[in-house]
């Protein structure tokens, strides 16, 4: 499913060069659930981004599913971002006057889902994370753990085949954060190839295999026992 071969990144600040990514390597096969962790300046949110379709690498070859993503227009790029990546992030990124059915909704807009399989799709998806009863509230009305779940149900709006988690639980308790890490484990046990940026080694111990990032270097990938 996602396939990297000595992928480099190089980021200009004026006449400074910074290399975030030093030829790192890396196989994540159809259903896999794996982590990926590292101190601050790793390399994690670069490689979430190469993976996400949101940056190309300044080097190295990187394949999704196949497709060699370098060569694909912003278009396509697009497309894919939309329909095979779920993303989950740290801070929710919801829009903040809607309400969960609208948040939910938004990746099927652009997707140009017919009207009466949308509101299907959705209140199917938020009855599944747990908030049927939210669908019309807005995130000023919903706690932490219940945005979050928003957010989980937005990422599966198109049934995307990669959910892209950066950081899920960082803003969340304990309780809630366990509830979230239950729907990934759900997540995986259904197919999907789930992948998650984290610093949380009790996380990262949940999923199956842990790949570790030093100073933009693949440290060592194990396998979780």
């Amino acid at each position: 499913m996602i396939r990297m071969t000595n992928i480099e990144k190089e980021y200009l600040t004026g006449a400074m060069a910074f290399k975030a990514l030093k030829g790192v390597d890396l196989n994540i096969k159809k259903g896999e659930y794996v982590s990926i962790v590292g101190p601050s300046g790793s390399g994690k949110s670069t490689m979430m981004n190469i993976i996400g379709c949101l940056d190309i690498q300044t080097a190295g070859d990187f394949y999704l599913d196949g497709e060699e993503i370098a060569t694909l227009s912003s278009n396509q790029l697009a497309d894919i971002r939309n329909q095979k990546i779920g993303f989950v992030f740290q801070a929710f990124n919801l829009l903040p006057y809607a309400t969960a059915f609208e948040n939910v909704e938004v990746p099927m807009l652009f997707a140009k889902t017919n009207g009466k399989q949308r509101k299907k799709r959705i209140i199917e998806l938020l009855n599944r994370v747990g908030l049927g009863e939210k669908i019309n509230n807005k995130p000023t009305e919903m706690s932490g753990g219940e945005m979050q779940r928003v957010a989980i149900a937005r990422a599966l709006a198109n049934d995307p085949e990669i959910i892209l988690a950066d950081e899920p639980t960082g803003n969340l308790d304990s309780a809630s954060g366990e509830a979230i890490v239950k729907i990934f484990d759900e997540l995986h046990q259904m197919g999907k190839t789930v992948v998650m940026i984290t610093h949380d080694m009790s996380l990262a111990d949940k999923t199956d295999r842990i790949i570790r990032l030093k100073d933009g270097m693949l440290e060592r990938t194990s396998a979780v026992a």
